[in-house]
């Protein structure tokens, strides 16, 4: 009788997370949870314990071409719009040629349909922050904002469209923009040789 293989090892590969908060690996898509993937943290507020302290419209700290993917939740509607472009240039430029970038946040699309039903301040889902109005979605957590954790203010929103033309206008190879389950969009946008492969490895995070 044949002994069975052992199963192959896995390269390990480097996750930056930026606008990371506080270390909690759980609260990453569950791809990224897997042991060969390496979580290296980004934020701007100190006191969540980054690794690397900073913003996502430079990243000097963070070495071109370093990184196999990168994960943005909930970060680019807190920049002002002028900033975007600045800072999907700094994610394509820390990413490997065949990396990518997984990017998800609030669908302003989404969210109009509840405010011209005059839902504005009425909870639309339940967040793990607690319940979510549309007022929170646009301009930002109304009650970490009281508590006065500005770094949560909103400054520009996206659509599906726009979110998608901000990728292709950066440069990114491939690009695709899902609509989520709790008003939010779900973004993939790929280097030059990222295996196309990616596609089905996120499908359950982005249906």
């Amino acid at each position: 009788m044949n002994a069975s293989l052992p199963a192959p090892v896995r390269p390990q590969r480097r996750l930056l997370h930026v606008g990371c908060g506080p270390a909690n690996k759980a609260r990453l898509p569950v791809s990224f949870q897997a042991a060969h993937w390496q979580e290296i943290r980004l934020d701007i507020d100190p006191g969540v314990q980054p690794d690397i302290i900073g913003t996502i419209t430079g990243m000097p700290a963070v070495a071109s071409a370093s990184m196999d993917a990168l994960y943005s939740s909930h970060n680019l509607e807190h920049l002002h719009a002028y900033q975007v472009p600045r800072a999907l240039a700094e994610f394509k430029r820390v990413l490997k040629a065949d990396g990518f970038v997984l990017i998800t946040l609030p669908d302003m699309r989404a969210v109009a349909r509840h405010i011209a039903q005059d839902r504005l301040d009425e909870p639309l889902y339940q967040s793990a922050a607690g319940p979510i109005t549309a007022l929170d979605i646009i301009f930002g957590h109304q009650a970490a904002i009281e508590r006065g954790n500005d770094y949560m203010a909103h400054r520009t929103g996206f659509s599906a469209n726009t979110l998608g033309r901000h990728l292709i206008e950066a440069g990114f190879h491939e690009v695709r923009v899902h609509e989520g389950r709790n008003l939010d969009l779900w973004a993939i946008a790929t280097m030059p040789k990222t295996a196309p492969t990616v596609f089905d490895e996120l499908a359950n995070v982005i249906a």
